[in-house]
């Protein structure tokens, strides 16, 4: 209710559009949504409970935490009622006594709730350093030793308070926050540390620019020093290395108290820019809207902005042909595009956006490409060229027969065509004998391979050696996960020898295709791979003569042993298959590893640190935006099927192999046979089978397996109808999500599993203490991919959920994972190595 809109809002009962203005912080990246009523116009009480129901049925609001805020605990406790999952509490803290301090601390926990804890005390607020974590060591005494708050539940607000307020007493108000913080989150580790962040720039009023810059900076100061959260508008903050540098040098001067005059400095530039205020900021942004037509399609190029696109073409016809609107500006603005991104400076997600603007605008552009068709086919002539320029190169793009992975060959694709290049893309599961004859009648210049698993290796070898009987000259390109330099240079080079490249990520795709089409840099590229090649060859044959392997007896004799007469196995709780139905894309979210999906994006980096980092942050954040939004819109819409099944079964090894029972042990009814790692080796390890972790059958224990299925689709033909209307981002952002929830869900129902349909790890906490493995199928312990044909028909996988196998053992759809589940504590992953 500080918000003057919002409380209006509320007394004028508008609550939907005061929903909106949460909807909208969190659309800006608020990663916790603080609500207060506290206005001397609102019942407070009241309007507390019926805000709080109502964000609970908004899934873009509702998957962000609640802070629950008021000075009438009352309030707060009204507010607790309503809360759906974990909620913070803002505030208790010492100024009334410790008996309050403790009884309203009782009460919060007992609603498992955080609280923020303020860091005052009986004689007023902590304004210094050393007032500040004396208080913090106090309360933190109270809580965890009088009524056993968690730690982790501890929020202490440092108390923001104001600088440059013209008072010298202030001016050290900012760095004693920073001070205080490091020293509290050394002595505290577990706890968090928050702060009012708009406070400190309160003698600012009326200067947005520099209030936003002064918060900017002391964020970045204070997340150094261990700053866990912040209260600010999420769509007012700067991005600390895009301020005006003089700015950006005032606004440290004043938060880092470097000067005595820093204030006044800071003042007299407010001064100066009084008239850019945060409601102008739109003449500001627009500034680019005067520059020439060609500008304006190159910045909305490399923004991904399309509002002004079909005005800025229609101009641009005024000057150029149709066909020269394409092969001048849009074409040198996407060439812009291809060099900020080989150079480092935009990345994945926002190219994709840039092939969005250049499909919007060629699609814009056909009816005027058409006329001109027609008018000239009226008169008899060809069309006029539009330019001598040469043509774009063209790539032939395909995912080899047996594999339906398309999501890198996809994002391939893309970056090839914001790069000029010509694409033809041949999809998935594409049998050499098409992708030959395709690439000669095409008379295409490149031919790019992509495969995900190990069998794909096989069928590019088989396509390499199919090339070179034909005598073909066209340079292969291949890439995707199972690919390697090491691989390519020792079975690919030496089946095809006129040019196999390999593309370790899309960005260097651009690069790579141009290299080996263009004349001025074929050569040496070739030269200087051929040499490469050569010597990772040698390379490789010396470490194969290094590496000693055992025979298969010999590393038997060295299985991993265990005395299975002391091991406590558990019954299952339930034997059979169980098919999981209604699972919620909400309960899976938690489980998602999001650091995965920034790599899949070519923005690499660990989850959450990656959307703090100096130069791919603002991308990062971006695309979690994007990412997660789209998430709870396929949720709501029920655009996403999830399938999952899994069975627990009797089981017992037989040397190499695992031997599944039926349920009452009476005879087989599969054999997994698993492969054993033959490196010698020197450490005293043993080498490992996955059939070790299961009781012999001769050992007179009962043991057991698991094995299991998951699988999330898209509701066909959802990113196909994204990708015909031009929006490849959008596509590409669902099969990413599909692949990331597909791998969550086999997380969650490995735990499923543990804790309560076998029940053998109750107790055990998701990435810390849990027992057990869930080797997928293709993993380095599990690598053979035709395991999977003996698992579906354990599971009877395909009826129960609808996926199916390649003749190459690829299931569609692609997002799904398969494997079993091992119960013993000595389980562990490793890789085979043969």
């Amino acid at each position: 209710a500080g918000s003057k809109k919002f409380a209006r809002l509320i007394r004028e009962n508008q609550y939907e559009e005061a929903i909106s203005i949460a909807r909208h912080q969190v659309e800006n990246g608020a990663q916790v949504i603080d609500i207060c009523m506290d206005d001397a116009m609102l019942d407070a009480h009241s309007a507390m409970v019926k805000f709080m129901n109502l964000i609970a049925s908004e899934p873009e609001i509702a998957r962000v935490p609640v802070m629950i805020d008021s000075s009438k605990f009352g309030v707060i406790e009204a507010g607790l009622k309503c809360a759906q999952g974990k909620s913070i509490v803002n505030s208790i803290s010492l100024k009334e006594g410790e008996a309050e301090f403790l009884r309203k601390a009782q009460l919060i926990h007992r609603y498992g709730a955080a609280a923020v804890v303020m860091l005052f005390d009986e004689q007023g607020q902590a304004d210094t350093c050393e007032r500040k974590v004396a208080i913090a060591e106090r309360s933190y005494a109270l809580l965890t030793q009088k009524i056993g708050f968690p730690p982790q539940d501890i929020i202490f607000d440092l108390n923001v308070l104001a600088v440059g307020t013209g008072i010298a007493e202030h001016n050290g108000y900012a760095v004693s926050f920073i001070e205080a913080c490091r020293r509290i989150k050394e002595n505290f580790p577990k706890v968090s540390v928050s702060g009012g962040v708009s406070n400190l720039s309160f003698s600012f009023r009326g200067s947005d620019a520099v209030r936003e810059a002064m918060h900017s900076v002391f964020l970045y100061h204070a997340i150094s020093a261990g700053m866990d959260m912040g209260i600010v508008n999420a769509g007012q903050l700067q991005v600390y290395s895009e301020i005006e540098p003089r700015l950006l040098a005032l606004a440290e001067d004043v938060v880092l108290n470097r000067r005595p005059d820093a204030t006044e400095r800071l003042i007299a530039y407010a001064e100066e820019h009084r008239g850019e205020a945060q409601g102008e900021k739109s003449t500001q942004e627009l500034s680019w809207r005067k520059s020439s037509v060609e500008e304006r399609l190159k910045y909305a190029m490399v923004k991904g902005m399309v509002d002004f696109l079909e005005d800025d073409i229609a101009e641009a016809l005024t000057k150029y042909t149709p066909l020269e609107v394409i092969e001048q500006p849009l074409m040198l603005a996407m060439g812009a595009v291809g060099d900020l991104f080989g150079s480092g400076k935009m990345f994945l997600p926002q190219v994709i956006k840039s092939a969005r603007v250049m499909k919007k605008a060629v699609s814009v552009l056909q009816p005027y490409i058409e006329a001109v068709k027609a008018q000239a086919s009226a008169a008899g002539k060809q069309p006029a060229a539009a330019s001598l320029q040469a043509a774009p190169a063209k790539v032939l793009l395909a995912t080899v027969k047996g594999d339906v992975h398309d999501i890198g060959k996809n994002i391939v694709s893309v970056v090839l065509a914001c790069n000029g290049f010509e694409i033809i893309d041949l999809g998935v599961m594409v049998p050499s004998e098409k992708i030959i004859e395709m690439a000669l009648a095409n008379k295409v210049d490149v031919i790019g391979l992509s495969g995900l698993i190990t069998p794909s290796l096989e069928e590019m070898e088989h396509i390499a050696r199919e090339m070179h009987k034909r005598n073909m000259r066209i340079p292969l390109m291949v890439g995707g996960a199972t690919t390697s330099e090491l691989h390519t240079a020792v079975k690919l080079d030496v089946q095809y020898p006129n040019g196999v490249s390999y593309v370790k990520d899309a960005s260097r795709a651009a690069s790579a295709v141009r290299n080996l089409t263009q004349g001025n840099l074929r050569e040496a590229a070739a030269k200087q791979q051929a040499e490469r090649y050569r010597e990772l060859r040698r390379m490789h044959e010396e470490a194969n003569r290094k590496k000693e392997l055992l025979t298969l007896q010999e590393a038997r004799a060295n299985k991993l042993k265990i005395d299975w007469s002391r091991e406590k196995i558990a019954t299952p709780n339930a034997l059979g298959i169980t098919v999981l139905r209604d699972v919620a894309v909400a309960t899976l979210e938690p489980y998602i590893d999001w650091t995965m999906l920034f790599y899949a994006w070519d923005v690499k980096g660990r989850y959450p640190d990656i959307l703090q980092h100096e130069e791919k942050g603002a991308a990062a954040r971006q695309l979690f935006s994007d990412a997660t939004r789209m998430l709870n819109r396929l949720d709501k819409e029920r655009q996403l099927s999830l399938q999952a099944v899994a069975g627990i079964f009797p089981a017992a090894s037989d040397g190499d192999d695992i031997i599944v029972y039926s349920e009452q042990r009476a005879q087989p009814i599969a054999v997994l046979p698993m492969q054993r790692s033959l490196l010698k080796r020197d450490d005293g390890q043993p080498n490992l089978s996955l059939a070790d972790f299961i009781a012999p059958k001769d050992s007179g224990v009962q043991d057991f397996i698991g094995a299991f299925l998951v699988s999330v689709k898209p509701n066909d033909p959802l990113p196909q109808q994204r990708r015909a209307a031009g929006d490849d981002y959008s596509a590409l952002l669902v099969e990413t999500l599909c692949s990331r929830l597909a791998e969550a869900y086999a997380e969650y129902l490995h735990e499923q599993v543990r804790k309560s349909i076998w029940g053998y790890d109750s107790d055990g906490l998701r990435g810390s203490s849990e027992q057990g493995i869930r080797p997928a199928v293709g993993y380095p312990a599990y690598p053979d991919h035709s395991q999977k044909a003996a698992l579906f028909a354990l599971l009877n996988a395909t009826a129960a959920t609808g996926v199916t196998l390649t003749e190459s053992y690829m299931m569609v759809p692609a997002s799904s994972v398969c494997g079993i589940m091992l119960a013993s504590p000595h389980a562990r992953y490793f890789r085979v190595e043969s």
